[in-house]
This record gives C-alpha cells, structure tokens and sequence, in this order.
C-alpha cells in the first residue's frame, strides 16, 4: 500500500463543457417516475413519502423506486438502463 495520499484541488477548475439538461414534462399527471435510493439511512421512508404525495398531489400514475448496492456506490448501468425503459420522468433521491 502506498504511503502518499491523493488530493483533488478544488481551485483546479473543471470540465468546463456544458451538458444541456434533460426535456422536462409540463405536467407528472398519469406518468411514471423512478427514483433512485441511494441506501442512507431513512432513504426508503422519504422516499415512499415522497412516492405518495407525488401521487395524491401531482397525479403520478407509479413510482418505481430503485436500491443501489450502496451509498458510495453509482447506480449499475443494468438498473438505469432498466429504469429508463419503464420511467418517464426520474431523479437520484437522497435519505440522511
């Protein structure tokens, strides 16, 4: 094991490419939305709030909550690929 520790600077900058976001629904009314549980601790409780109000109150059709392994882990490119072809709208959800 190496003895010399790796730091990112901040100050560096970054990519300065600017990546154009996604279409967004005018409305949720009949759609289905996934969300992405990213395993923290009361994840899965907000979330399912979350899940029900987005059906009382904006009329989503279903919600699809997916579990990542962990929380320091991405999503696995077989879960987004899968949520992709079932969901309409989606976001990466984050618990405490």
């Amino acid at each position: 094991m190496s003895n010399e520790l790796w730091f990112v600077d901040p100050s560096a900058g970054g990519n300065k490419t600017k990546i154009p976001l996604a279409r967004r629904p005018i409305d949720l009314v009949g759609k289905v939305v996934g969300l992405i549980d990213n395993t923290k601790e009361q994840a899965d409780v907000i979330l399912e709030t979350i899940a029900h109000e987005l059906k009382t109150r904006y009329g989503v059709k279903e919600v699809i909550i997916e579990k990542k392994e962990a929380f320091s882990k991405p999503a696995t490119a077989a879960q987004l690929d899968s949520m992709a072809k079932r969901v309409q709208v989606a976001a990466a959800a984050v618990g405490g």
